[in-house]
């Protein structure tokens, strides 16, 4: 990728003149018909679903755009429905009037890191489907179910949230900080009775919301290690490329520039917590961001949904952050119509990523 190069009709190859980062949604932002409209006016989307359904050998394309929605949500199926779907975006969008090449930075909220590195060049298309459907695999056998919890904490800074954590937890019970989401919405993960006390607890220490979450496994929590191991030689085996633009990696909130860094990376981030705020803050910061010069002002929502966008939203304030789920929402962002309602993403908390 290279900020030279030009979206059609755009003279310095940035939506609203401004360096754009592309990045793409995790767990929690699945729904039912997620890429269809993509697929019905574009060949690129419709042939990146075909090559998913053969490369994992049945119908995900089936599965995104017709349900049902119990399976879908099966966390082995959700993971590679998610990739497909926003790669099948991603190659849409040069032939609608937008080139992501132009992106100075690209970042995937946990999930969404695998569609981060195949836009970045550095990992195969085909390599990272079958590597997220192992991933939900052993994500979802690392805990049974109903062992393991997540909450999500509304109103609560940063360090309030780890302390009610390491209040909640024993010597026997984890309870541990999952997601460093937007300021003021903090997810936590562990075991369940240690994630039910976090949450009476931080009800009690003055947390606007506190909720469980409808999660089938403690994502990016220390629970997540049988996951971490087993992944370990399925990433050792793939070939991972040096990116193109800087991937923003979710486990350290710092771009990776070799392959190995995007390798070790994914790995880190199955029992790490996903530092998204400071991910974000990073692209948009004008010392320490993209080209160390002025940072990025748009950030492009490449997916299902508009959860990140959202987030980012209240992350980077003044940016502008757009969902392109469907083209409707391209057309709205090239004729300038800037940032799009956030409804949906204030409803919906990230989950897993």
């Amino acid at each position: 990728m290279s900020q030279n190069v030009k979206p059609d009709g755009r003279p310095d190859g940035r939506p609203n003149g401004r360096k754009t980062a592309l990045v793409f949604p995790g767990q929690g932002s699945q729904k039912v018909g997620m890429g269809r409209a993509w697929a019905d006016v574009s060949d690129e989307a419709r042939r990146t679903f075909e090559e998913a359904d053969d490369v994992l050998g049945f119908a995900l394309s089936r599965l995104c755009w017709d349900g049902p929605e119990e399976d879908l949500g099966l966390t082995e199926n959700t993971q590679p429905a998610l990739l497909a779907t926003s790669i099948a975006i991603l190659r849409a969008l040069p032939g609608h009037g937008l080139n992501p090449a132009a992106a100075v930075a690209v970042a995937g909220h946990s999930l969404g890191e695998y569609s981060a590195l195949v836009a970045a060049g550095a990992l195969d298309f085909a390599d990272a489907l079958r590597l997220v459907r192992k991933r939900g695999q052993l994500m979802q056998q690392a805990v049974p179910v109903g062992v393991g919890a997540m909450a999500a904490f509304i109103g609560l800074d940063d360090e309030a949230v780890a302390s009610i954590a390491a209040d909640s937890a024993t010597p026997d019970e984890v309870c541990a900080v999952a997601n460093y989401n937007s300021p003021g919405q903090t997810v936590i993960a562990g075991h369940k009775a240690a994630v039910d006390r976090a949450v009476a607890m931080a009800k009690d220490r003055g947390a606007r919301k506190a909720t469980l979450l409808a999660v089938s496994a403690p994502f990016h929590s220390p629970l997540m290690r049988p996951a971490r191991e087993g992944m370990a030689p399925a990433l050792a085996e793939v070939t991972f490329r040096d990116p193109r633009v800087p991937v923003v990696v979710n486990v350290d909130a710092a771009p990776v520039y070799t392959g190995n860094g995007a390798r070790d990376a994914l790995l880190r981030q199955i029992d790490g917590p996903v530092r998204w705020v400071e991910s974000v803050r990073w692209m948009a910061d004008s010392e320490r961001g993209p080209d160390s010069g002025a940072g990025v002002g748009t950030f492009l929502e490449i997916g299902s949904g508009n959860v990140l966008s959202g987030l980012n939203r209240r992350i980077a304030v003044g940016t502008v952050c757009a969902s392109l789920s469907d083209p409707g929402q391209l057309e709205k962002l090239l004729s300038g119509g800037g940032d799009q309602d956030s409804k949906e993403s204030d409803s919906k908390e990230s989950k897993e990523g």
